[in-house]
């Protein structure tokens, strides 16, 4: 059993948000919608949390109102095997709304943000090689989507 689970602030679109965010990943579903009762503070009958699992890890997602808005100081983020992975990935999470930002980063619609992070750039900047590693860094620096191809030849030199 997970004992640490990451809460989801949002506005009114929990239920919405965890709808497309376990479209995304294989082994996510939504196991669980509660609602607020005549106490509120929502509206008697409206959703008032989503527990949800992507890729099998648990989240909740609550319909809290305006007062608390994410921030890139809290993200998520997707290990990729490939390009096709980051590209679809990409382009589903900035989709309607959402933005592109640097080094992989980007905001959802919902103003969540996600690291869209090929695996192959956590081994290259790893490398003990540090020229190596700091090649591929200065490379990936100057991206939004992250590009293997390029990481791959500034590792070569």
């Amino acid at each position: 059993m997970q004992k640490i689970t990451t809460f989801l602030w949002f506005d009114d679109q929990a239920e919405e948000a965890a709808a497309f965010y376990t479209s995304l990943f294989p082994n996510s579903r939504i196991t669980q919608l509660t609602r607020y009762g005549e106490a509120g503070p929502g509206a008697a009958g409206s959703v008032m949390t989503v527990e949800f699992e992507l890729a099998g890890r648990a989240y909740v997602a609550l319909n809290g109102g305006p007062e608390f808005h994410f921030t890139e100081a809290v993200s998520l983020q997707v290990e990729c095997d490939d390009q096709q992975e980051v590209d679809e990935l990409w382009a589903k999470l900035t989709a309607d709304g959402g933005q592109g930002g640097p080094c992989g980063w980007l905001k959802d619609r919902f103003g969540l943000s996600w690291q869209i992070t090929p695996r192959v750039l956590l081994d290259l900047i790893g490398d003990p090689d540090r020229a190596k590693a700091d090649r591929v860094m200065a490379t990936m620096m100057r991206m939004q989507k992250i590009e293997i191809q390029p990481l791959l030849d500034a590792a070569k030199g």
